[in-house]
């Protein structure tokens, strides 16, 4: 099966990486002195990692008054400063401008998205939010970071992994992220970047997801030979594709909005496109069928991430999600739940994954090798505030148990109702 995308630039050595930002007139040369250094992986941290983090929060909760008072002046955006600490390496970039002014159906074309080549440390910017999110103009990513922070500005990105560096670098202030769907479940690659990185989750959004199905101008069902879209995009408006009559090809590509675009952009007139309606309108394209999703209830979560933790509160629902790696024992995962069990507090996700750094042992067809026991990495989202005693005395007996322990983040519960969806055609 092909594999469709836009066309992408290469992208460059993360030691000689360029910056764009929007509206300059002029190209600039100017030196930068920064070196990139990888993220750690975490997982060797030790238990005083854990301890740090927890009184990092517990500072925070001292300082709620004087924050709450900040917040009740307006503030939003956090106050940003130069990037400092990093190896001494001279690089060349320049400044140039990423606002396409050229007109496509009488309107200005949509940013492009960042790439790795773009992102070196940013200088202090205006008030205004800055939300970098995965895709193109036109994804649910974008929709959600929106629903967060109306009147932000949403900076789209090629990758995941580009989102993350640019709240790193200071780029963003804020980074949107899918983790898990009603119907596709979770993202496992997503939750091992929250792994890599050191950002905290600070905000989450339940989003509906209203899939349309999109052609060019004048296109008809019968002259459509293929339907493009995100993978579990297609997975979740098959059997309406097939109610339809659409029994032709389906292509996976990198996101739903970017599959718009390529129809746009190619002038295809055989081909498809499952995005949302907002896509429709930013790339000229006509809405063939409205509400494709198999189930009405289809909703998608994502998680906000900062640079530093939110203050922990006890005025409104909060959870707080962590990830740990047990040690080997009998009933060891028994016993770490059971702490919070016996404080009634209630979970709403558990997700293993393979631990990155002992990755699982298999026999070969030969059958040589020996059988070990498989070593997880536990993702748990539990409902409390890490301002409650409770939540602090159930992290400290999980630790009793655990080799590893992070706090990824305590935040705010989206408590925002919805209302399925019904299809439209």
């Amino acid at each position: 099966m092909q594999t469709l995308s836009p066309p992408t630039s290469n992208a460059l050595n993360l030691n000689h990486v360029v910056r764009t930002r929007r509206l300059v007139p002029t190209r600039l040369s100017v030196k930068c002195v920064y070196a990139f250094e990888p993220a750690s992986y975490g997982v060797g941290s030790s238990r005083a990692d854990w301890q740090s983090s927890c009184a990092i929060l517990a500072s925070k909760v001292v300082s709620q008054e004087q924050a709450s008072s900040a917040d009740k002046n307006g503030g939003t955006a956090d106050h940003v400063a130069a990037v400092n600490g990093h190896k001494a390496a001279v690089s060349d970039f320049q400044l140039v401008p990423i606002g396409n002014l050229a007109e496509a159906n009488n309107k200005p074309l949509p940013p492009k998205p960042l790439t790795i080549s773009d992102l070196s440390p940013a200088p202090m910017h205006g008030s205004k939010l800055r939300v970098a999110y995965q895709g193109v103009p036109g994804a649910y990513s974008e929709a959600a970071a929106g629903k967060a922070y109306p009147n932000c500005e949403a900076i789209p990105c090629d990758q995941f992994e580009v989102a993350f560096q640019a709240v790193e670098l200071w780029i963003a202030d804020r980074a949107v992220l899918p983790v898990e769907n009603s119907l596709g479940g979770s993202i496992h690659r997503n939750y091992d970047l929250l792994l890599r990185h050191r950002l905290h989750i600070v905000g989450e959004v339940q989003l509906p997801v209203h899939h349309c199905l999109l052609a060019l101008p004048g296109v008809r069902k019968e002259f459509l030979t293929r339907v493009i879209s995100h993978p579990q995009a297609l997975s979740q408006c098959e059997h309406t594709l097939t109610k339809l009559g659409l029994n032709v090809a389906r292509e996976a590509v990198d996101d739903t909005a970017g599959a718009a675009e390529f129809v746009a952009a190619n002038n295809l007139r055989d081909t498809a496109a499952i995005a949302s309606a907002r896509a429709a309108e930013l790339y000229g394209l006509n809405v063939m069928a409205d509400g494709i999703q198999d189930d009405p209830s289809n909703v998608t979560r994502f998680v906000m991430l900062a640079r530093e933790p939110i203050i922990p509160r006890t005025d409104r629902p909060f959870k707080t999600s962590i990830v740990f790696a047990h040690d080997k024992g009998t009933s060891v995962l028994f016993k770490v739940l059971s702490a919070f069990a016996f404080r009634n507090i209630s979970l709403t996700k558990i997700e293993s994954r393979p631990h990155r750094n002992r990755p699982i042992r298999l026999v070969d067809d030969a059958n040589v090798g020996t059988a070990k026991h498989f070593e997880y990495l536990f993702y748990v989202d539990f409902e409390a505030s890490m301002a409650e005693v409770r939540a602090q005395n159930a992290l400290a007996e999980v630790q009793e148990f655990t080799s590893f322990l992070r706090v990824l983040g305590s935040y705010p519960m989206d408590m925002t109702p919805w209302t399925p969806s019904s299809p439209r055609h």
